[in-house]
């Protein structure tokens, strides 16, 4: 059954802010009528977006609706557990968490540590090759679909093994039957996309942000639960493999398994010090065999886009070291995790675009030369030319731009600031003019018109010395209320005037209309006649229907008396008709 992508946007939520096209490492998000949407052909699902988004547009599928139907469907399923749960639920004792695990329905819980230890067993074994080659770890499914999308020379490095995950679920498959359900819990939501692809392995994957909601809503509080001698691990507990969500942690226990050899072991995580660290490995020649450990999330798995933040990274890291049990007596572990074929995925190519075109798009925001390209980073892309690109490639808009469209606004206002007739003025709090027009200007008087032909707009400059009126564009700072078509005089000046605020209590603007000129004397005579004449349609229209209404009334009224009459006269003739006889 084919589901939906693990993350989409809330429409409706979107405040086109261009946060996660500045966040997102592959700049897999395109800007569709002011609406940030995911390309999913681009997407790693690495979920950071999520994370970054300020009005939560971003979303994350629920599955949790997918495990409770399988509860309901299947005789028995297992929970394989992610070792990060140790600092998501710190403080609380595994058999209580899986006391309430089954509490929600559970057979059993195992842990995913025990896929990978079968991960590093695997591993290690790979590494006893002195060929001096790269290998880099399967075990993020975010780092796996970046190569094999973004870095396909790089993709023939990955190991190819099974990710913790997927070892895992094989082995309770093996030891309890292929007819089982497996619910993964992880904080990570990338796995959702990888458990899409093998639902013969594990059914589904939900977060533990889905796990404390579930619990809320049954009512079960890990506090008040009383674990039994039963709850505990199965088929046993994991060991080294506790370490695979703190960075390091894989490559801690690979090591351990081949230490004879002269592998070099490294670890990094965050999708920006992964891209650096990849960055022309390709090209770069090899002394010694090295395995690369790489992790999408800073700190590794313990910093999933689903997992708690409120801990710090240290404290997580230190909690995952206190419960994991590296005994180097058990290693190396046999080679036991499943091969794995990775399918082949169209690389993702970077369109080369003629550079007609990049300048034509940079024109297109105002960008006429090298020193109008300011490289702010604003619209989300590194530069100026890859958001040009961005747009020859219909994944962003010119409104992104920021410079340009505060150019554009300002442009505009200038525009109908210099065109129209009326006399405008813009005020701060201080009622110090932020701008004003040149006819505002003109009714302050000489001196003033003159002060802006030299620095126009009159910005700085004090109101209150200047008008008898300041006192309204007070009332309107003070209430936040209007004050429109209010007339006033002023100097020689009869002024119809508008105040009204732009930012309240922080901008005031005020429009005035010299109504003492001509031409704008006849527009307010016609328009006045206009409005008289309009007052006495209404008037006449009105008298029209009351006359109507109340003629309709009379004749009702009269039609009844006529009818009470011709029953009476109708009853008379009757009865003297009846004496005749």
């Amino acid at each position: 059954m084919d589901r939906p992508a693990p993350i989409f946007t809330e429409r409706n939520e979107c405040q086109d802010c261009f946060k996660c096209v500045r966040e997102c490492p592959v700049k897999a998000i395109k800007i569709e009528n002011s609406c940030a949407t995911i390309i999913q052909q681009r997407c790693l699902a690495c979920g950071h977006c999520v994370g970054v988004c300020p009005s939560g547009a971003k979303r994350v599928r629920d599955d949790l609706v997918a495990a409770i139907e399988l509860l309901q469907t299947r005789g028995r399923v297992l929970v394989s557990l992610a070792p990060s749960f140790v600092s998501e639920f710190p403080g609380v004792p595994p058999a209580v968490l899986i006391r309430a695990l089954k509490a929600l329905g559970f057979h059993a819980v195992s842990e995913t540590a025990l896929g990978a230890q079968q991960v590093s067993g695997s591993a290690a074994a790979l590494l006893q090759d002195p060929t001096p080659r790269l290998n880099v770890s399967s075990a993020c499914p975010v780092v796996v679909e970046y190569l094999l999308r973004y870095k396909p020379a790089l993709a023939k490095t990955l190991t190819p093994l099974v990710s913790p995950v997927l070892a895992h679920g094989h082995l309770l498959r093996a030891a309890y039957g292929k007819e089982i359900g497996v619910v993964f819990i992880s904080p990570c939501i990338a796995k959702k996309r990888e458990v899409d692809a093998h639902p013969d392995v594990i059914d589904v994957a939900i977060t533990f942000e889905d796990l404390r909601r579930w619990l809320t809503e049954k009512k079960i509080a890990l506090d008040g639960l009383q674990p039994q001698p039963d709850d505990r691990f199965v088929p046993e507990a994991a060991e080294e493999g506790g370490l695979y969500p703190i960075d390091g942690g894989m490559s801690a226990s690979v090591k351990a398994g081949c230490s004879a050899t002269e592998a070099q072991c490294m670890s990094f995580s965050g999708m920006a010090t992964i891209q650096k660290a990849l960055d022309g490995l390709c090209e770069a020649p090899l002394e010694h065999p090295l395995f690369l450990e790489l992790l999408a999330c800073e700190g590794g798995c313990v910093n999933g886009p689903k997992s708690s933040r409120r801990t710090a990274t240290a404290l997580k890291r230190a909690q995952v070291i206190g419960y994991a049990r590296l005994e180097p007596g058990k290693l190396p572990r046999a080679a036991t995790a499943p091969a794995l074929t990775f399918g082949s995925v169209e690389p993702l190519v970077a369109k080369n675009y003629p550079e007609a075109q990049i300048q034509e798009c940079l024109r297109s925001i105002g960008k006429r030369s090298v020193e109008d390209e300011l490289n702010c980073g604003g619209c989300g892309y590194d530069n100026c030319r890859e958001f040009a690109k961005a747009l020859a490639d219909g994944r962003a808009e010119k409104v992104m731009c920021v410079t340009y469209m505060r150019k554009l606004a300002q442009k505009k206002a200038n525009a109908l600031m210099a065109k129209t007739p009326n006399s405008v003025v813009i005020l701060d709090t201080g009622l110090k003019i932020i701008e004003c027009n040149g006819n505002f200007a003109r009714i302050l008087g000489p001196e003033q018109e003159a002060a802006f032909k030299a620095r126009p707009g009159l910005e700085g400059t004090a109101l209150r010395p200047l008008v008898p009126f300041h006192t309204l564009f007070q009332t309107v700072l003070d209430k936040g209320e209007d004050i429109l078509d209010r007339d006033l005089r002023f100097r020689q000046l009869v002024l119809h005037a508008s105040i009204f605020s732009i930012e309240k209590h922080q901008v005031v603007c005020g429009i005035f209309q010299d109504i003492t000129k001509p031409a704008v004397r006849k527009g307010r005579v016609i328009h006045q006649a206009q409005e008289v004449i309009k007052k006495n349609l209404a008037t006449v229209q009105q008298i029209a229907y009351l006359l109507g209404e109340n003629a309709a009334e009379t004749e009702v009224m009269l039609n009844a008396i006529i009818e009470s009459f011709s029953q009476t006269d109708s009853a008379d003739s009757h009865e003297h008709s009846r004496k005749d006889r």
